[in-house]
């Protein structure tokens, strides 16, 4: 608890203690029997009233003068001295005990809303702790700690049992478990050995690990968790938006009507100047729209945190509400519904021609790409890359790579680059994405490459279904019959296969022409050709932890697990707060439209204590309510 949070505390503790007192007091009638003891009254309880409140009158005063009156300050100002005013009244009943109570619990409800979002603030702060102070390196013979910023990339940094991993990296020498779980919410420990990448943010559990690093720390997984972190408050929702613009209209109206029933009402109805008045201070009270504007932004606020302590990163209150009206969820297919973890399965080629020949023409020609495919061609080839032979190296976007290979030129790709130039292809029955390989203009033959499917795919698509997603689609660059077959295992409603970047576009538009209704489309991608479709979609969703920079900056939410499953979790946070923050809403407006109804002078029911009631226990209900959003399971 904060500094100012205790004294806050103490302060109306001893605003509670004293109004206690004063209460037996008259109770007991010590007052009534004192001369002046109405005076007397006035005084005493004027006391508890300044303690608790003078914060409350300050800030009141302070919004007069600087020409911004109409917040909840004024209008528990305007109740409250109204209701010790009612003493010049000589035939209402006095009410300053009530005037002291509406600010002490108007102080109260403000000490548990403090608490809530300060509960919120901790599960979203558990992730800013991630940052590591420093980093150790190697400096004439001696392990120095320095700042992380000081770290470039290719430097080696050592990292010992209960530090916490500074910088991304790649494990030159060590074995040890990292604790991953402030990152993605996994609470299994990850092995790691010489040759894995580790993540910064994580905590190294038992062995010394040297790392080299990878990303400077401006571009680390660490510093862009933080940057989101710190930005999501920013992105607010349309319904948090509408309370703010509603509660700015509302208060001068309320302040209005509350005039007005203490003027019209005696000049226009004959009732009582005191009754008119003590109505009118009973409808201020029972107005104020502390519980709207607290709960509403608390809510989201929650369903941010519980989203982030499963390695969900929401990027604003904005992208939770489009979240929740999700029916319509479409997948990009390597490294998202797959583990981008490419294999050759198979080379296939005339007897006339020696694979491992072929083979050595397509590891020469990818030998520069960093795609996965790529990658998975060169590792399969056992012998050496000779890259002074490589020269006119030429990517071509969603077909595959040309270059020069010891004077052939070589190409390697699928069937649309084959089409382009006019080279005839033999067809494959193997599942699989089929690189074919020309040398010359001469087709040689080609290689299967196949990709795992995620562990936790299938039951992401099911989950899914079950969540109220009516409709998945997998849209992908590969062939037709590896996208039917992952879409039939996967058990995706619809599959789009052989698609180019700006088809994939395309794909999102139409989805998103052909929806009815209110319902949202999202995007699940990893890659940096994904960048666009995830700004193009309703939400865009980001595997965090091995998606790229570009995917990461452009999607709305980051699943930092790279569990498609925990997409339907997602869903499930962002309906359960989108309903408390309409529980709230409904709650709140309800109950205070009956306690003004019933504080109109013609019907007078509704007393101070009522309106108490009606302001801070219905704030205190909302909040409490608005603080389920934290409970999630893990």
């Amino acid at each position: 608890m904060s500094k100012k949070l205790k004294k806050r505390l103490r302060r109306v503790i001893v605003a509670l203690a004293v109004f206690a007192v004063l209460e037996v007091l008259k109770v007991a009638g010590v007052f009534d029997a004192l001369p002046y003891g109405l005076w007397i009254e006035f005084a005493a309880f004027l006391v508890p009233y300044l303690i608790a409140g003078h914060d409350v009158l300050a800030k009141a005063w302070h919004g007069i003068t600087h020409k911004q009156p109409f917040d909840e300050n004024l209008l528990m100002s305007i109740a409250t001295i109204g209701a010790f005013a009612l003493v010049f009244f000589p035939e209402a009943e006095p009410h300053m005990a009530e005037g002291a109570a509406v600010m002490l619990f108007y102080q109260v409800g403000e000490l548990f809303e403090s608490y809530a979002v300060g509960k919120t603030r901790k599960s979203i702060s558990a992730m800013m702790d991630i940052a590591p102070d420093y980093a150790n390196v190697m400096r004439d013979g001696e392990l120095v700690q320095v700042d992380p910023y000081e770290v470039a990339v290719g430097d080696e940094i050592v990292i010992k049992p209960g530090e916490r991993v500074p910088l991304d990296g790649v494990v030159t020498s060590g074995r040890s478990q990292l604790d991953t779980s402030a990152l993605t919410g996994e609470s299994v420990p990850r092995v790691v050995e010489e040759g894995a990448k580790v993540t910064s943010g994580c905590v190294n559990m038992t062995g010394m690990l040297t790392v080299r690093a990878t990303a400077a720390f401006e571009n680390s997984t660490v510093s862009r968790i933080l940057e989101l972190v710190e930005n999501a408050s920013e992105k607010k929702a349309r319904t948090e938006n509408f309370i703010s613009r509603f509660a700015r209209v509302y208060t001068p109206i309320v302040v209005g009507l509350a005039a007005l029933i203490a003027v019209i009402s005696p000049l226009a109805f004959g009732y009582s100047w005191s009754l008119s008045v003590q109505s009118a201070l009973i409808f201020l009270v029972v107005s104020c729209p502390c519980a709207l504007v607290i709960s509403v932004p608390l809510s989201f606020f929650g369903g941010i945190g519980a989203a982030s302590r499963l390695g969900i990163l929401v990027k604003g209150s904005s992208y939770l509400e489009a979240l929740a009206q999700v029916d319509t969820v479409a997948f990009d297919k390597t490294g998202t519904l797959t583990n981008g973890t490419f294999g050759v399965v198979g080379v296939h080629a005339p007897d006339s021609v020696d694979k491992d020949l072929l083979l050595s023409y397509a590891a020469h020609a990818e030998a520069y790409s960093d795609h996965p495919i790529a990658l998975s061609v060169v590792s399969s080839y056992s012998g050496t890359i000779d890259r002074d032979k490589i020269e006119e190296v030429e990517e071509f976007s969603g077909r595959g790579v040309a270059a020069r290979v010891d004077s052939h030129r070589v190409l390697v790709g699928n069937d649309k680059l084959m089409d382009a130039e006019s080279i005839s292809v033999h067809d494959c029955q193997l599942v699989g994405t089929i690189l074919h390989v020309a040398v010359d203009g001469e087709y040689l033959g080609h290689i299967i490459i196949a990709d795992m499917m995620k562990d936790d795919a299938a039951a992401a698509i099911e989950g899914l279904h079950k969540a109220g997603v009516r409709r998945t689609v997998m849209l992908t660059g590969d062939r037709e019959e590896v996208a039917a077959a992952v879409a039939s295992e996967l058990g995706v409603d619809e599959y789009r296969a052989q698609l180019l970047p700006q088809d994939k576009v395309a794909e999102i538009e139409a989805l998103l022409e052909s929806h009815e209704g209110l319902g949202k489309v999202a995007f699940v991608g990893d890659g940096i050709n994904d960048a666009p479709v995830l700004m193009r979609a309703d939400v865009g969703i980001a595997m965090g932890g091995m998606g790229s920079d570009a995917a990461i900056e452009a999607a709305d939410i980051v699943l930092m697990d790279d569990k498609p499953s925990n997409i339907a979790r997602a869903i499930r946070i962002a309906r359960k707060t989108l309903r408390i923050v309409k529980q709230n809403i409904v709650f709140a407006l309800g109950v205070k439209i009956v306690i003004m109804i019933l504080a109109l002078p013609m019907i007078g029911i509704s007393t101070m204590w009522l309106a108490v009631f009606g302001d801070v226990g219905v704030s205190v209900i909302a909040i409490l309510n608005a603080m389920r959003c934290l409970r999630v399971k893990r």
